[in-house]
């Protein structure tokens, strides 16, 4: 996520008029004064323009508000990682990482200018007090929300409110032919780090983490405990698109996979001496055969976790190179609840590399740098350049691994781009499948809320004409039929319908199970799990 200090453009002029206005300032007070102007040089500059553009400049200025976009560009000078967060914006980027938010509960998506309400947590006020999964949210405290160019922001500024206030809503239902009214009183929403955690196969258990949050140690714990009592003695951990979070939570997920006193990680930074995290003997997975799935979207404690695991030997490491971000970052609160997140140290694993890639280029092609790998062609083979000699370590069985930006996983799998056609491109770039797949759900949720798990969903869809039935959806939407593209791109536009259906009706536990199909890292995974004994 950006935030404002990365808006150079925008800015810039502000900082400029600052300085024009300081030098206008002095050029002023020199014509009209033959004496020199001195200040008190124990003042700093920054102090002193400030203090000049309040009291002098021609137009009356709020100082507040020029120091709240003048630190963004202080910050642009450092790494990417050092960045300023206005207090307007703390609260909602904390939210996933803290584990909760206070709101009303309901999953939604915005379907032909109507909330649709996808899902309702479990146990949440929303469906304590009876909303459902189809509900057509129309009016919010007595206000319209169908068919008046909705965004998803205008839905969560009305919908989310502080825990014990109280939200009015108005949903139209299958089957009802008024508005029927709800009054919800919001409360805290748990949100789940851990997407989802089934067996594979009789043996393998499969747990996808998107976060480390507050809560992903627990998740996690109980999850683990959860499939070993099914019979799990092999584990799939899946870290792909996991952007990191809090760093005790990858040590302690680390922790359940090493044995007592290897080494997790520890960091280091000039004013920061070194601080070694090590296991302990609290490890409930030491025996499992294990193996990480990393990307290029795989960052910061997703990557302590996979380089751990890889440097001590412990599993495998499938998929393509991690983004690179092993940089620790301090919180400094202010009085107005706003943040500084000050770079104070570096993360390295226990064979000493460092996960961070270099960002010396500037913040824009370090933003780009993922672009970048994907037209080097890193998507399609390991990056041969990413090798660097003079970053060579060892694990500590003795294997080579190499150090200067990530995680470079033992066993490369290239993306898979069988089936991106044309077509493909287009109805995944205007949504068509995402939509489609909403929209049948609607049409047929009395049917298919009474399968009692994806397997027999599925069933009811392989023997359906669904496919012909999203063609001619795509038509509607004016997406042209393209007979050679939509033959080669059947499998990958079939799977994922299918998969967005179950996740209507069943959350996660329906569509991983069936997205697996065209996952060729995933199926890597089995396949390398199938082998060990």
């Amino acid at each position: 996520m950006k935030y404002n200090n990365s808006k150079f453009s925008i800015y810039t002029p502000l900082i400029l008029a600052l300085v024009l206005a300081g030098g206008i300032f002095l050029g002023s007070r020199l014509n009209y004064n033959k004496n020199t102007v001195t200040f008190n040089v124990e003042r700093n500059k920054i102090d002193i323009i400030l203090d000049l553009i309040e009291t002098d400049y021609v137009d009356t200025v709020n100082r507040a508000d020029l120091i709240e976009k003048t630190i963004p560009h202080m910050l642009e000078n450092l790494d990417p990682h050092s960045v300023y967060i206005p207090a307007s914006e703390l609260k909602e980027i904390n939210e996933p990482l803290e584990g909760n938010f206070d709101g009303i509960g309901v999953q939604f998506n915005i379907l032909n200018d109507t909330i649709l309400v996808i899902n309702t947590i479990a146990g949440g006020p929303s469906e304590k007090v009876g909303i459902r999964a189809g509900d057509k949210i129309v009016l919010i405290n007595d206000s319209l929300f169908a068919g008046v160019n909705i965004t998803t922001n205008d839905v969560i500024k009305n919908l989310k409110g502080p825990r014990g206030t109280k939200v009015k809503v108005s949903v139209a239902r299958q089957g009802y032919d008024k508005l029927l009214d709800f009054e919800i009183i919001r409360d805290k929403i748990p949100l789940n780090s851990l997407d989802v955690a089934y067996m594979l196969s009789d043996d393998i258990g499969y747990i996808k983490i998107s976060a480390f949050a507050r809560t992903t140690y627990d998740e996690f714990e109980e999850a683990a405990k959860r499939l070993k009592k099914q019979g799990m003695k092999k584990i799939i951990l899946d870290l792909r698109s996991n952007g990191g979070g809090y760093l005790d939570a990858a040590i302690n997920i680390a922790d359940e996979f090493l044995k007592d006193k290897q080494m997790i990680v520890y960091t280091q930074g000039k004013a920061r001496p070194k601080q070694v995290s090590y296991a302990t003997t609290m490890g409930e997975l030491e025996n499992e055969d294990l193996a990480v799935l990393i990307d290029g979207w795989s960052a910061s404690a997703s990557e302590i976790v996979a380089g751990a695991i890889q440097d001590n030997d412990r599993g495998v490491i499938i998929g393509r190179r991690s983004f690179g971000k092993g940089l620790v970052q301090e919180p400094t609160m202010f009085r107005d609840g706003s943040a500084l997140r000050l770079t104070i140290a570096r993360y390295y694993t226990p064979s000493g590399r460092c996960i961070q890639k270099p960002y010396d280029k500037g913040r824009e092609a370090y933003a780009h740098d993922l672009i970048e790998r994907y037209n080097n062609g890193e998507m399609e083979h390991p990056d041969s350049s990413a090798f660097d000699e003079s970053e060579k370590y060892y694990t500590v069985g003795g294997r080579v691994v190499y150090g200067g930006g990530g995680i470079m996983p033992d066993i490369f799998v290239p993306l898979d781009t069988l089936g991106y056609t044309g077509y493909f491109r287009e109805v995944s770039a205007k949504a068509t499948i995402y939509n489609f797949a909403l929209d049948f759900t609607e049409k047929h949720r009395k049917k298919l809320e009474s399968f009692k798990d994806y397997r027999g969903l599925v069933r009811y869809l392989n023997n359906s004409s669904i496919f012909n039935e999203f063609l001619k959806y795509a038509r509607s939407k004016g997406i042209k039929d393209r007979p050679k593209e939509i033959e080669v791109s059947h499998t990958i536009i079939d799977t994922q319908i299918k998969a967005y259906i179950a996740r209507n009706i069943f959350d996660n536990e329906g569509y991983y199970p069936i997205i697996r199909q065209i996952d060729n890292v995933l199926q890597k995974a089995v396949e390398e799990m199938e082998k060990s004994e």
